[in-house]
């Protein structure tokens, strides 16, 4: 594979690897995320939840938003990987969720130095879920 044709590859997996590094940061953190819930709950309805009530959708929100990140991570990785190849390859898909996993474990330790964060072995299994979930799709096409 030529120099450019990795970078026509690999680029947006890069790129959106950096996209999710930035929002582990205080930017997507639970505080913040739970503002503009709060804000949109309140819009759509026109009044605040209930608390219980909505520390169940935040949190689903917040985990649902896990598997959708990674599901893309774990798209442009298995496009990344399979190249100007054709098809689907077990080989590529497991490679995919793999790098994936890997980074979702990094991405939970750099978390553990971001004050407002908290990190998770649960997170790094949605996230590995979410790619997975996305081989899954390809397979089906």
């Amino acid at each position: 594979m030529s120099a450019r044709a990795f970078w026509r590859y690999w680029l947006p997996a890069i790129v959106w690897a950096a996209v999710i590094f930035a929002g582990s940061t205080e930017l997507l953190s639970a505080e913040e995320t739970g503002r503009a819930l709060a804000v949109v709950v309140k819009a759509v309805i026109g009044h605040p939840l209930p608390p219980s009530q909505f520390s169940l959708l935040h949190f689903a929100v917040r985990k649902a938003g896990h598997v959708l990140e990674y599901a893309i991570l774990g798209s442009l990785l298995f496009h990344a990987i399979r190249g100007e190849r054709e098809g689907w390859n077990w080989r590529w898909a497991v490679g995919a969720i793999a790098i994936a996993a890997l980074y979702a474990a990094s991405d939970e330790w750099h978390q553990s130095f971001v004050p407002s964060r908290t990190p998770s072995v649960i997170d790094v299994l949605i996230d590995a879920t979410g790619a997975t979930l996305a081989q899954v799709l390809f397979f089906r096409t």
